[in-house]
């Protein structure tokens, strides 16, 4: 397996298989990336129009060569291409992300994506959110953007350089965590959105092993479940000395002052994520489903040749 610290490499997930061609013509610029993210994906829920149901299951499309399978059945032409809203490729914020860190990596750049909440989709409420994280070289830096936002907006006026921290407009899952263990954050005010069951310190509970695992190569459906994840309710106290642990080294890698600390942390991280049977997925996932469809075992251990 390549390893997965080597973020300019494919992950089985963002692999794009016998479309990598389609992927080399794609613009690496971030604007222009993300143009071509939102034309060949629009998102299942946020996109304001009626979708059609028959496509409803383009959510379930885990791997990147798959997406790009559904694709060209409809469209046959270059990504870039413009495509009728209604018949894009049905997914959400993971799949805009997995499609651009895609494209990055398919062009040698570093690229990961990020795991966490969004303060700027709606006032007073933090969105369930994937960005995406790629490395300039030119500025020695992790630069963070979302491809779903087009244009500076009042409530994100940089898409394409969002500041890091735990007081930003973008928060990891870790960074919540965190702060809602020492009381700082309301959890409530975390999750699909006001009033949903799918908030609170279970759902970030989940989302601290979600960003892990997107760190580390595994960039699974965010309503996959595995090893420690959790079902509506309180986190189990079982779990919640782990999570404090995994959220504390997250938050250290993703702040190390320099390369050698991140190198350190991340080798330390990703031995605990291929150690412990709790935090990583094995040869399949319980698979389960936004509009309510019973669950589903799907194995994850080979992507299906589209």
């Amino acid at each position: 397996m390549t390893d997965p610290r080597d973020w300019s490499r494919h992950s089985p997930y963002s692999d794009p298989g016998r479309h990598a061609v389609l992927l080399d013509d794609v613009p690496t610029d971030i604007p222009g990336l993300s143009a071509v993210a939102r034309n060949v994906i629009v998102h299942y829920r946020g996109s304001g129009l009626e979708l059609p149901a028959t496509t409803r299951n383009d959510i379930h499309s885990r791997w990147l060569a798959i997406t790009l399978e559904i694709d060209q059945e409809r469209h046959r032409k270059p990504l870039a291409e413009p495509r009728d809203p209604t018949d894009r490729v049905q997914g959400c914020c993971r799949d805009h992300t997995l499609f651009c860190v895609g494209v990055l990596r398919q062009h040698g750049i570093p690229a990961r994506s990020l795991v966490g909440f969004a303060g700027y989709l709606r006032p007073g409420y933090n969105h369930d959110h994937v960005i995406v994280q790629t490395y300039d070289r030119e500025i020695q830096r992790w630069v963070r953007f979302d491809p779903e936002i087009a244009e500076p907006t009042e409530t994100l006026p940089t898409p394409h350089d969002i500041p890091a921290g735990a007081d930003a407009l973008f928060r990891t899952a870790a960074e919540v965590w965190h702060g809602c263990r020492a009381g700082s954050l309301d959890p409530n005010l975390f999750g699909t959105g006001p009033g949903s069951d799918f908030a609170g310190m279970w759902f970030i509970h989940n989302y601290v092993l979600m960003q892990l695992a997107h760190r580390y190569a595994d960039e699974l459906l965010l309503w996959d479940g595995w090893g420690a994840v959790s079902l509506p309710g309180g986190p189990p106290d079982s779990t919640l000395a782990l999570i404090d642990d995994i959220a504390d080294l997250l938050i250290a890698a993703e702040s190390a002052a320099s390369p050698a600390d991140a190198g350190r942390l991340d080798a330390l991280l990703l031995q605990r994520y291929r150690d412990d049977e709790r935090l990583h997925p094995g040869t399949s996932v319980t698979q389960y489903s936004p509009y309510g469809d019973p669950p589903l075992t799907v194995p994850i251990a080979r992507r299906p040749a589209p």
